[in-house]
């Protein structure tokens, strides 16, 4: 079984020193690893709707989904669609392994959080990451969620608790899924641990990806029936819908 990396030996000193692009191999102009080109280049997500951020055709509005049917949860942060080459780079993280890429792409989303606190997005008490079956982390060694809040929490110094949501049913894989299939398979997976106290706080939660928004959903609403004032999602990318 993979380990985590150690929180207090990091294996990322790397970030510091002098790279090469990690998309085109050509010397990167900064610290970072990648390419002034290549991050230009990255699949920036434009006008999205202004809670759960899908791609939409003009900037300002609420999509049909939000409007008919409110979610439980009150905004959506991400710098990227779910596309290539985001996809590829978020895809080796979570299931080869790949921490660099995840520990460049947390970064990156460091920077997007700091420029939205900046222009008026409240910042959070604290971060939660979505909770990983303990049988799906076994194997895969890690949970990419709570690796990422462990990233953002050192970024943008908020505190972050690791454990106060637990996910108590292992649900199947949810990617190749339909949102109604989802949602069947998300009831009574989550839960608060005992030694949680949300009341009254504004959480965001963190996850890789944002698709349906059914997971997101079911934690929200488990948030704000224990008392939470506010439940943000933040994530790496969101999917558009099918066709767009």
């Amino acid at each position: 079984m993979r380990c985590q990396p150690d929180e207090q030996h990091t294996v990322y000193k790397w970030l510091k020193n002098k790279q090469h692009c990690l998309l085109c191999d050509e010397p990167a102009d900064s610290t970072s690893s990648l390419c002034v080109s290549c991050e230009s280049e990255l699949p920036w997500l434009g006008p999205r709707c202004q809670i759960c951020a899908l791609p939409l055709p003009h900037a300002g509005l609420t999509c049909g989904g939000c409007l008919k049917r409110a979610p439980r949860f009150d905004r959506v942060e991400a710098p990227w669609r779910y596309a290539f080459p985001v996809d590829s780079l978020i895809t080796r993280f979570k299931h080869q392994a790949k921490w660099p890429l995840g520990r460049l792409l947390g970064e990156l989303l460091s920077h997007h959080l700091r420029h939205a606190f900046d222009e008026g997005l409240a910042r959070p008490d604290l971060l939660l990451p979505v909770p990983l079956a303990i049988r799906r982390q076994r194997q895969r060694g890690f949970n990419q969620a709570e690796l990422l809040a462990q990233w953002l929490s050192e970024q943008l110094t908020l505190p972050l608790h690791k454990h106060w949501l637990q996910r108590i049913i292992d649900t199947p894989a949810q990617q190749q899924l339909d949102a109604a299939t989802r949602k069947r398979n998300l009831r009574r997976a989550f839960a608060l641990a005992p030694e949680s106290q949300v009341d009254g706080l504004h959480l965001a939660l963190v996850d890789d990806v944002l698709t349906t928004g059914a997971t997101a959903e079911s934690l929200a609403r488990l948030l704000k029936k224990a008392g939470a004032a506010r439940v943000d999602i933040y994530c790496l990318a969101r999917t558009p819908k099918p066709g767009d």
